[in-house]
């Protein structure tokens, strides 16, 4: 398998993993802001951008993989899709991930009678189902409920329409999509070690802020930031307060 990195910048480490359905270019407006200080590696996860597909998805081998291409210990940021993975790294290879930040993420994406902070897995179905027969405005729909509630969601909206296919058309969002149905990293999360910062937006719809609230309390090194106003993608809708936040937690963490 081939995974598309591009590197920007120089400095400490930085690996950047998005959400799904899109690619490491959603974070090139953040990463122009780090690179004077930070050596910062956009990756498009497998099957997405221009990454390889995988017939499985699975999160511990993806893990692995992002371990075998980072041999040396790195700051991690992954936001939903990007941050399960990003758990994943941390509890297989600990030795590696300097901090992480997880941006509107979740150890569970689906809701469970005990875990409410979650979509239904019948919403998340609905969208896997309609990937064959009506791809592209598929994902567009799954970007607009991704800004849901927020103020500049329409601005936001058509930056991501714009990066949807910059690295091309993606191969493999189903079976990272059945990994966002079966994952739940919740008894795990604990074992987390590295200090670890939670970016939520407090409008949310498909990882509400109360699920980086119960992360923020079963971590053990955990700060949570919030915003106010945002969704699910705080660092396009509010980008100058995510670097400013983003910007503290790795210079703590240095």
């Amino acid at each position: 398998m081939t995974l598309h990195i591009e590197t920007l910048g120089q400095g400490p480490d930085l690996v950047m993993l998005h959400g799904w359905g899109l690619h490491g270019g959603v974070f090139e407006r953040v990463a122009s802001h780090l690179v004077s200080h930070y050596c910062v590696h956009l990756v498009d996860l497998p099957g997405h951008g221009a990454s390889s597909a995988e017939a499985s998805y699975d999160g511990a081998s993806v893990a692995d993989q992002l371990a075998e291409q980072f041999p040396l210990p790195v700051h991690v940021l992954g936001w939903s899709l990007g941050g399960l993975v990003a758990q994943y790294w941390a509890l297989r290879h600990p030795q590696q991930v300097k901090s992480l930040a997880l941006v509107a993420t979740s150890p569970c994406f689906v809701k469970k009678a005990d875990w409410p902070y979650a979509q239904s897995a019948q919403a998340m179905e609905a969208v896997g189902a309609s990937l064959d027969t009506d791809f592209e405005p598929t994902l567009e729909r799954f970007l607009a409920l991704q800004m849901l509630g927020a103020p500049t969601a329409r601005s936001t909206l058509k930056a991501l329409r714009s990066q949807l296919f910059a690295h091309g058309r993606p191969q493999g969002l189903l079976p990272a999509l059945q990994l966002l149905l079966d994952a739940d990293l919740r008894s795990l999360v604990a074992e987390i070690s590295c200090p670890v910062g939670l970016f939520f937006g407090e409008r949310d719809v498909i990882t509400p802020l109360a699920a980086g609230q119960w992360l923020a309390e079963q971590l053990p090194d955990a700060t949570l930031y919030s915003f106010a106003q945002a969704s699910h993608a705080p660092f396009l809708s509010h980008e100058d307060a995510f670097i400013a936040k983003l910007t503290h937690h790795l210079d703590q963490n240095a």
